[in-house]
């Protein structure tokens, strides 16, 4: 093959992907108002915990047109645990991710799950997770999975799990865990269906409680 050629289909391919990045839309995110200014405290007891970000952001969540609709807001949330010590599971999906006593939920020790219900399959282009930010800290075994089964029993795909040890059996996973911001933690999906979305953890480096303030899931709106 003549080397003009060989040129013209690479062109073409750049062209090809200079396309497709061009139709992808960014998700836009409304962060809440910080809690705490400065470096964090020193947290000595992650053991799988990413690097400093030093004000980095995660990676924008970038999605077809027309799929990065808040599929998640005020849906039904149910938990492993289902008499919160602090809270109403409600204000997971209410849009609320101000940090205060009014906008999180307590859950008890050890791995305990919470679960949107977004009331049809949907197709899922990313999610982003707040638990408790008024102080730096680092959450365990921070695991989102799809389905559509209710029970997680069938058809589960994971799509972020920080679970270095399986110690939520769970499997194990290939993230990092991460400090706690009013930026939450935030990632892509790449199009999975399902109706049901399901965050884990089990307990913090501040204490053994486990606390969500908001979970946003973003996809293609019906």
């Amino acid at each position: 093959m003549k080397l003009n050629t060989l040129m013209i289909m690479a062109a073409a391919a750049g062209l090809v992907f200079v396309a497709e990045a061009q139709d992808k839309v960014q998700v836009k995110i409304t962060y809440p108002k910080p809690q705490f200014t400065g470096t964090p405290k020193e947290i000595k007891n992650a053991f799988n915990l990413e690097p400093p970000r030093e004000g980095k952001p995660y990676d924008p969540i970038m999605v077809p047109p027309g799929c990065d609709k808040i599929l998640s807001l005020d849906c039904k949330v149910t938990s492993s645990d289902s008499d919160p010590i602090i809270g109403e599971l409600s204000y997971i999906t209410d849009g609320d991710k101000e940090h205060d006593a009014a906008t999180y939920v307590e859950l008890g020790p050890g791995t305990q799950w919470v679960q949107i219900d977004l009331g049809k399959e949907s197709e899922v282009y990313g999610a982003c997770v707040w638990h408790y930010h008024g102080e730096a800290r680092a959450y365990r075994d921070v695991i989102c999975q799809i389905s559509n089964d209710p029970d997680f029993i069938d058809g589960v795909v994971t799509a972020f799990n920080n679970d270095h040890d399986n110690s939520s059996k769970q499997g194990v996973g290939k993230d990092k865990e991460y400090i706690e911001t009013c930026k939450g933690r935030q990632f892509s999906i790449d199009a999975v269906k399902g109706r049901y979305v399901r965050f884990y953890s089990r307990g913090n480096t501040s204490n053994e409680m486990n606390h969500y303030t908001e979970i946003e899931v973003y996809g293609k709106g019906g």
